[in-house]
């Protein structure tokens, strides 16, 4: 497992033609990407995603995130990466609190069941963009996975993350971040869409930033604008994640981890 510092981490919309998935993983292996991640929705589970994947690379390591406790109870989860044959010393497992509210006890509660029910290896994330959540993250979890932030939101969470570890005195675990990229002709308007889409879901978050539609992740003509623009991220996490925005074929896919690529 390498560590965060050196770990170059990519990550695609689950639900993919599981042939697709497992030639795009073997792509992103031959680049230099150390670990693969996929989202969850119902209708595209994510640890099902992370199975095609490992098809393809299976040296790599898996994350998912999120997993939403109200559907996926921890002893769901474990069911899941048994019944798909997913190695648990690869696996980074988000999970994050969906519908419940109040939020912290049940993801608190969540993480303690992972804990026991999961070999020691496997590692166990908590997803936010809250503070409270982040901190929590910080005091009981292996990492935090955050999503839809600028390099100084980032920052500041991060800090969130390393004072929950502090307080509970404690290594401050490893803080992720989701960073959108999109590559080539019409990269604007793919960021511009996806990211118009989770405004929709959480305004607050977003008008707290005060950006532009389009300007929280990367948009670039070329690989050298993707990695001027994704420069800017990498100090501000420990693990940032290039959350992959293209068409669903091989060639689309393959054209932003290679403009991301390491």
């Amino acid at each position: 497992m390498t560590t965060p510092a050196t770990h170059h981490a990519i990550g695609v919309t689950s639900g993919l033609d599981a042939q697709v998935a497992a030639a795009f993983a073997a792509r992103c292996a031959a680049l230099g990407y150390d670990s693969l991640w996929a989202n969850d929705d119902p209708m595209a589970p994510g640890l099902e995603e992370l199975a095609h994947l490992a098809a393809g690379a299976p040296e790599l390591d898996l994350g998912v995130g999120v997993l939403p406790v109200d559907r996926y109870p921890p002893a769901k989860i474990v069911a899941e990466v048994d019944r798909l044959g997913l190695d648990p010393a690869r696996l980074w497992i988000g999970i994050g609190s969906g519908r419940l509210r109040p939020a912290l006890q049940p993801v608190r509660d969540a993480v303690a069941e992972l804990r026991e029910l999961l070999p020691s290896p496997s590692r166990i994330m908590v997803g936010t963009m809250r503070p409270q959540l982040s901190r929590l993250g910080g005091e009981v979890a292996d990492g935090v996975l955050l999503n839809w932030m600028l390099p100084a939101q980032a920052q500041r969470a991060r800090r969130w993350v390393q004072d929950g570890a502090a307080a509970a005195g404690r290594a401050a675990p490893t803080a992720a971040l989701y960073i959108r990229v999109a590559v080539g002709p019409g990269a604007g308007q793919r960021l511009q869409h996806e990211e118009g889409r989770y405004r929709g879901f959480d305004a607050e978050h977003f008008a707290a930033m005060n950006v532009p539609l389009g300007s929280v992740g990367v948009a670039g003509s070329d690989r050298t604008e993707v990695v001027e623009q994704l420069a800017s991220y990498r100090p501000a996490v420990d693990l940032p994640i290039v959350r992959v925005l293209a068409e669903r074929d091989l060639a689309s896919l393959c054209a932003v981890a290679e403009a991301a690529a390491p």
